[in-house]
């Protein structure tokens, strides 16, 4: 969903965190205690609950719209099995070859085409791995010395195993085993009756066609961009996450857009599975409604490690990222767009925040004695509980910090400065600007654990995910728990 975000950049903007140093609080002076007004003002603010959102990794109605474009881009392929095929499902599969592993980038533009024809033709394939950046297959072979292409497929024919790399090659394997057409040849005879100029016509309308084609190849990537192209944090093998002993099975086909959704979080999981191709006259529907008791609904999932089954991509999806990831990781958009707009809006938060406090008033007594209280306020916040989270109740950034800390299990505090920073929804300035001061960050969320300052979702020191992604988090968090 990268390629969303410039859309989403302006309503995304506000809510962005800017960047922050680490905040080890020194003891509280007596003369800061806050009053009881305060006390009061921050009661109500840590009652407040922070909106949901669903910018995750998760698929949204966004997904499903950008995934739907793709396969529309590629119609007809992928969708349908083709009358020539010889089908794994049917009388002659006993005499076919078998498809045992495929090396796949759910994202690559070659595995698609792959992937087509295998939808076309009615496949199995017995294991496809993902090779994704950052997958345990691509590592492994790079320790050895060597580099991973994709696709590339393993087969057994006859009892010898034979390895094809490329699409062209497995398309030429896959037509020469699996079709019964007639081999196409060349085409200048078909043309010749025709005379020159037809022959020229005939000519530019292939190429014409050729050249269409060859575009609408790039869609799916261009609209699904940044999904299924490389293994996700919370599923990296430096992490140790958990890992299923036997692969997974799905019930697929190219041309579906939830399947692809489906098929895009195995990769970022680095999840191996067994693909069976259900497309449209696919006799594995069959079989497929004899498992649902009635239904032959793409995607269908079978997870023979825990006896789990289901369809529906949204459910799969969350029982993927429950069961093998160790957090659901927000929406790569949230990440691009704080990478893009943190930069531009600190030198307006530093100049704002002081000014929404009050620092121009004629008493300037007033606006230090407000920010020391405001301080003496956070320091008795952060020395509560192990994890004080700080938030606005519209942005999706502190929606998905809150969330993304209730998925993993870490109990917190919720304090709210008001619905967001902008005039008029901000109801805590004074306690913004005293963050401003102690940490370099007066944008939110800001996280604090033992006291010290983690920052936001993904800026900070060094930031709620990066500081998940470097496995640091969890330990910060038990080592306040043994401290407090």
């Amino acid at each position: 969903m990268r390629s969303a975000s410039a859309l989403l950049l302006p309503f995304l903007a506000f809510a962005l965190p800017a960047p922050s140093r680490g905040l080890v609080p020194p003891s509280r002076p007596s003369s800061l205690l806050p009053s009881a007004s305060v006390r009061a003002r921050r009661s109500s603010a840590a009652a407040r609950t922070t909106t949901t959102t669903r910018l995750r990794s998760v698929p949204s109605s966004l997904d499903t719209l950008t995934s739907g474009l793709a396969s529309m881009s590629r119609l007809p392929r992928g969708v349908s099995v083709s009358p020539d095929g010889i089908s794994s499902a049917g009388p002659a599969a006993s005499f076919l070859p078998v498809l045992k592993e495929l090396y796949d980038v759910e994202s690559d533009r070659e595995c698609r085409t792959v992937r087509e024809r295998i939808t076309e033709l009615d496949l199995v394939v017995g294991r496809v791995i993902p090779s994704a950046e950052g997958s345990k297959a691509r590592a492994e072979k790079e320790e050895g010395g060597g580099e991973l292409a994709a696709p590339t497929l393993v087969v057994e024919v006859d009892g010898r195993e034979e390895t094809f790399v490329g699409a062209e090659d497995i398309l030429e394997f896959f037509d020469d085993k699996f079709s019964a057409a007639e081999k196409k040849g060349n085409r200048a005879d078909e043309r010749a009756d025709a005379g020159p100029e037809g022959d020229e016509v005939q000519m530019t309308l292939e190429r014409a066609k050729e050249r269409l084609i060859d575009f609408a190849s790039y869609l799916p990537g261009i609209l699904r961009a940044g999904r299924g192209s490389k293994v996700c944090s919370a599923a990296s093998t430096a992490l140790n996450p958990p890992r299923p002993a036997k692969p997974l099975i799905l019930y697929s086909y190219e041309g579906n857009q939830f399947c692809r959704l489906v098929r895009e979080i195995l990769t970022e999981l680095d999840l191996p599975y067994e693909l069976r191709s259900a497309g449209k006259g696919s006799p594995r529907r069959e079989e497929l409604a004899a498992l649902t008791g009635g239904s032959s609904q793409c995607p269908y999932l079978i997870d023979p490690n825990t006896g789990a089954s289901m369809p529906e991509s949204q459910d799969i999806a969350e029982y993927l990222y429950s069961t093998y990831a160790l957090w659901t990781p927000p929406s790569e958009l949230l990440r691009t767009a704080s990478d893009v707009v943190t930069p531009l809006l600190a030198p307006l938060y530093r100049i704002a925040t002081p000014l929404q406090a009050g620092s121009k008033r004629e008493n300037e007594y007033e606006y230090a004695s407000d920010v020391a209280e405001a301080k003496a306020e956070i320091y008795e916040d952060i020395s509560s509980r192990p994890v004080v989270i700080y938030t606005y109740e519209l942005s999706p950034f502190c929606a998905e910090a809150v969330a993304l800390l209730e998925r993993i299990g870490v109990a917190h505090r919720e304090i709210s400065l008001g619905r967001e920073w902008i005039p008029g929804l901000l109801t805590e300035p004074a306690r913004r600007a005293a963050l401003l001061d102690m940490t370099g960050q007066s944008s939110l969320p800001h996280v604090f654990v033992g006291g010290t300052s983690v920052g936001g979702l993904y800026s900070g020191s060094p930031g709620l995910v990066p500081s998940l992604e470097r496995g640091e988090f969890v330990d910060l968090v038990e080592e306040a728990k043994r401290s407090m």
